[in-house]
């Protein structure tokens, strides 16, 4: 099957958006992009998580073109492929309805630098990106700019979305974004939350270059 390893993640992966709070029914989708084929798998449309196979996972070209599956690709498609055409080091993509990220993406918020890990998403903070509809080419433009030199973005009204060079930490980074912020959210129904300044977060930003048991 092609992509064999590749859909197989997507299918796992898929079923932890649901067992880890991040999506609910079968919001969400994710991708992983494959260099050396030229080609991306992509999570079907509209198909409960726990009920998906490998071969439901769609194949396609960066084009859009549906290389390998009977099933619809995510109604998300164009923005997953953008990043993979523009931005080389990106190998997977994550999106997600999460509760607490989508309420900060309701309310147009940009979550701020109120936790040390905000490094995760490339930056000292996580932008909001302006509105557009779902599964448009608009919304996939929007993303990508407020995802420059990051790795994390809220997408206006609608939820989440992260990138990394491998589906673990794009995965993680969706999960740590989430969790921050639902403890910034918790702060603010009580007080104003202490903000690091950029000085720390770029001391951050270095450190987690080398975090954990990178290559």
């Amino acid at each position: 099957m092609l992509m064999d390893k590749e859909r197989n993640q997507i299918v796992e992966y898929g079923k932890k958006l649901i067992t880890s709070g991040l999506t609910t029914g079968t919001g969400g989708n994710i991708s992983i992009y494959n260099p050396d084929l030229d080609l991306m798998a992509i999570s079907p449309s509209g198909i409960d998580y726990f009920q998906t196979k490998p071969e439901d996972v769609v194949v396609t070209k960066l084009t859009g073109e549906i290389v390998d599956s009977d099933r619809k690709p995510s109604s998300e498609l164009d923005m997953h492929r953008i990043y993979y055409m523009r931005r080389p080091e990106i190998r997977s993509v994550v999106h997600t309805h999460s509760p607490f990220s989508t309420t900060l993406a309701t309310l147009g918020w940009d979550l701020p630098a109120s936790n040390y890990y905000i490094a995760i998403g490339g930056g000292n903070t996580i932008r909001c990106a302006e509105y557009a509809s779902f599964g448009t080419w608009k919304l996939a433009e929007n993303s990508f700019k407020a995802m420059e030199n990051r790795f994390a973005c809220f997408l206006a009204n609608h939820g989440l979305l992260t990138c990394s060079y491998d589906l673990k930490n794009a995965f993680s980074i969706a999960e740590e974004t989430e969790r921050m912020a639902e403890i910034y959210w918790r702060c603010k129904a009580v007080g104003n939350p202490v903000i690091l300044d950029d000085e720390e977060v770029d001391f951050m930003l270095e450190k987690f270059k080398t975090y954990g048991q990178k290559k």
